[in-house]
């Protein structure tokens, strides 16, 4: 299967947007959410361009191709709001023999892997693009953020297919990509 996958959309259409017109374009299976999905944390004050409900609106068109996990900013009065389930801290997805640790990555990330023989650890939270390797091997994969990123501050989104993880800006071109 052909998955897109992205965290910490903090409740912004435009990036949502420009996310999900090369979901389209490109025939993608499913849309992994990696939490951090409606709102960017009482702490911040709410950015400019941000709508939650339009948000809503296009993530729950689509919510039979929607496998998503819960961040730290994201609450049971979102879950609400959704067509689809959000509340868990992680899931794991196997694909073609591959199994994938799917999590938002303020309880799991590569300080603090969780249990169990993984392909790939799959998390967000950092707002940090990139692909790193567990010390016995494991691939973590970090799709940045559409919205706020950081480091570079390049907007990114990724995509596993066939066993190749990609990490793409949002016009879709790709930044690196890592064999899984």
């Amino acid at each position: 299967m052909r998955y897109l996958i992205t965290s910490d959309l903090h409740g912004a259409p435009g990036p949502l947007e420009e996310i999900l017109r090369f979901y389209d374009a490109q025939h993608f299976d499913a849309l992994l959410l990696l939490g951090d999905i409606l709102y960017y944390g009482p702490r911040n004050s709410l950015p400019p361009g941000m709508d939650c409900k339009r948000v809503v609106q296009l993530l729950n068109s689509r919510a039979d191709s929607i496998i998503a996990v819960r961040g730290n900013c994201d609450a049971e009065v979102d879950q609400m709001l959704l067509a689809f389930d959000m509340m868990a801290d992680y899931t794991i997805l196997v694909d073609a023999g591959r199994r994938f640790f799917l999590t938002h990555g303020h309880h799991y990330h590569a300080q603090a892997l969780p249990k169990g023989n993984y392909h790939a650890i799959i998390h967000g939270h950092s707002h940090l693009q990139g692909f790193t390797h567990a010390p016995e091997g494991t691939l973590i994969i970090n799709p940045g953020s559409p919205t706020f990123p950081k480091g570079e501050g390049i907007p990114t989104f990724a995509t596993l297919c066939d066993g190749v993880a990609r990490i793409h800006r949002l016009d879709g071109s790709i930044i690196s990509e890592c064999n899984v």
